[in-house]
């Protein structure tokens, strides 16, 4: 059993960290991991500004992938996303977050297994022996570069909308898709200021009767 290390928004956005197994288990409680000894040479690059005040995480940046690897970041990156949204989405039932992510890891189960061990053997091209370490670090600044406050119920809305449609994908062609269901979440999480919503109200004056 390989241990993931991720973060966990809350429904307020406040992270904490948590670990789980990457076989398919319900979402539950939180607990604290231990920290990582070292740091591998991941990076995710700094939150976006946005006008308002307002910050869109950034994706993760990996170095050169092969065509298979690439699949399997979409596929990992799109359970990363789907994983954060299980976290934080649980105020509207309607979105059926909960349902959808764990039926998401039951369906394509094995599809995930293989892009876990693609990704692991991406990270012992580069790190050797110290994959395994590289592989649970790619996978907390994935699952980071999902935590939002500023665009939460845009990202919610497509995270449910893209769980629903990789539970109608069979199993084994979620890699097919997974490209497109990230970048639409991804995309989710730019937020919109309120102030953009504001336009100028005309006030046409009262034209008063002549007496």
């Amino acid at each position: 059993m390989v241990r993931v290390i991720f973060l966990v928004g809350t429904a307020l956005g406040v992270g904490a960290l948590a670990t789980i197994g990457v076989s398919a288990k319900p979402v539950r409680a939180a607990h604290r991991p231990t920290r990582a000894a070292t740091k591998p040479p991941i990076m995710v690059a700094p939150a976006n500004p946005v006008s308002g005040g307002m910050m869109t995480p950034r994706d993760v940046v990996l170095r050169p992938m092969t065509p298979s690897e690439a699949v399997a970041n979409a596929i990992w990156s799109t359970r990363a996303g789907l994983n954060i949204a299980a976290l934080q989405c649980q105020y509207s039932p309607f979105l059926a977050i909960v349902r959808n992510y764990n039926d998401f890891l039951r369906q394509h189960g094995d599809e995930l297994d293989i892009a876990r061990l693609t990704m692991t053997a991406h990270f012992t091209r580069y790190d050797g022996t110290r994959a395994q370490n590289s592989f649970d670090h790619y996978t907390t600044q994935t699952y980071n570069s999902y935590s939002t406050l500023d665009a939460q119920y845009a990202f919610c809305e497509e995270a449910s909308r893209a769980g629903r449609i990789a539970l109608t994908l069979p199993k084994m062609t979620l890699g097919e898709r997974a490209g497109s269901l990230r970048d639409q979440m991804r995309a989710a999480l730019i937020p919109v200021s309120p102030l953009t919503l504001l336009k100028a109200v005309p006030i046409v004056p009262e034209i008063l009767p002549e007496l």
